[in-house]
């Protein structure tokens, strides 16, 4: 029996064709359905109004990329068989069902020293389980097990179809042209030598582009300052939250969010909790929010002062620096908030914030991008942009920053950007 053509409308591929039942089936599952309740920015739309698109539009756009790369590397006779071509599906499409709400910013508030990857392992895991271990190709090739590496490479690399998703994605949504990436021309120019993914010598250019834009993308949308002073609110709040359940006070949550409020878990609770996985699925950006609205009503004065702040988007100010802000600078910046704010001494601690960014345009840890010269050599990009010429830096940029509310200046005599 021919099962009906499914297709989804994407604003920026246009048709996507879902391949077949079992992916339609996984697309359906309610672990899947709760990504369109995940925002892929986080709180970026504070600063991006456009900036509203959720993992599930991400999630569906890497599918479709993968399938287009797979079909260029069969037309460079590399043979792909079908059931690896629906495990790498099925990995693409599944790889980020372990996010938490609000994505990344609030990946180790909810749960501690746990990342994404590993919940999305333990999510895959029990989807085989469900699926009669349907998904076992998949999964092999999400944790790196599968004996053809490139396979790997395609869904975590340099140039894995996550990323080329997600900088065209973000880029169209926040409106930031200059993140624009030609992903149809990386993907023309792939091929595989010797189980490594590869790019042909024409493609060069574009991933010279591809690297510079993404750079761009990461100092102007994803670490852009007014983001992270929104993010750094967040998980002040939510950790004031979980510091107010385990005293024990009552707090207005959904059942599964309240039961990560009052307790942290590990990933070993995980393994051995069956229930608490799926506890975990039932949690999205609604349950957060909707709690945040609710908690700035709070009688604890400091959540609810936190609350409101971002409910009504009186973010923090941020400060940056070369170099992480000294003891000095900490206790300068908590004594001014404590006396501005009428708090009690030690208070402060709640409404500052630091940490630091660090962003990579050209990832070695992530593995090499290797270059086919049209001679047939194999080398890898980062020799041919070394040169002192090249705007693509290749060492780590850092940023250290210190966020506190607005109504604080750490140089009071002085005129600070609002």
């Amino acid at each position: 029996m021919i099962s009906k053509l499914r297709i989804i409308n994407d604003p920026v591929y246009g048709f996507i064709p879902i391949p077949n039942e079992l992916i339609f089936s996984l697309i359906e599952h309610s672990f899947f359905q709760r990504m369109r309740r995940i925002k892929q920015l986080g709180l970026t739309h504070l600063v991006y109004p456009g900036a509203l698109h959720t993992r599930f539009h991400h999630s569906l756009g890497s599918m479709y990329l993968m399938r287009e790369a797979i079909q260029v590397l069969r037309e460079r006779g590399i043979e792909i068989s079908e059931q690896e071509s629906e495990g790498a599906l099925i990995a693409i499409l599944l790889h980020d069902l372990g996010h938490g709400p609000f994505s990344h910013s609030l990946e180790s508030a909810i749960v501690r020293n746990i990342g994404h990857e590993h919940l999305t392992g333990l999510f895959l895991n029990e989807l085989n389980k469900e699926y009669d271990d349907a998904l076992g190709i998949g999964l092999s090739m999400f944790q790196g097990d599968y004996e053809r590496k490139f396979f790997h490479q395609l869904l975590s690399g340099q140039l894995d179809m996550d990323r080329l998703d997600y900088l065209r994605r973000d880029s169209f949504f926040t409106g930031v042209s200059e993140g624009q990436i030609g992903s149809e021309r990386i993907i023309k120019m792939l091929n595989v030598v010797d189980d490594n993914l590869v790019i042909e010598e024409k493609g060069r250019l574009s991933l010279e582009h591809f690297l510079s834009a993404r750079r761009i993308m990461y100092w102007q949308v994803y670490f852009h300052k007014t983001v992270l002073a929104a993010e750094t609110l967040l998980i002040k709040i939510l950790n004031r939250a979980k510091y107010l359940a385990a005293q024990g006070e009552k707090l207005f949550a959904t059942t599964h969010f309240l039961r990560f409020l009052r307790e942290d878990f590990f990933l070993c609770d995980f393994q051995e909790d069956p229930t608490l996985l799926r506890s975990f699925a039932r949690i999205d950006d609604f349950d957060v929010f909707s709690s945040i609205k609710a908690w700035t009503e709070h009688p604890d004065p400091i959540l609810s002062c936190l609350s409101n702040y971002l409910v009504d988007r009186r973010l923090f100010r941020i400060y940056f620096s070369d170099k992480p802000f000294d003891h000095n600078h900490l206790e300068i910046a908590k004594n001014r908030v404590e006396k501005i704010l009428n708090l009690k001494k030690g208070e402060g601690d709640w409404f500052i914030g630091t940490g630091e960014v660090c962003v990579m345009a050209y990832d070695q840890e992530t593995g090499p991008i290797l270059v086919k010269t049209a001679q047939g050599n194999i080398e890898e990009l980062i020799s041919a942009i070394s040169s002192p010429n090249n705007l693509i830096p290749l060492q780590p940029e850092v940023k250290y920053f210190l966020c506190l509310p607005k109504t604080v200046k750490l140089n009071p005599d002085s005129e600070e950007e609002e």
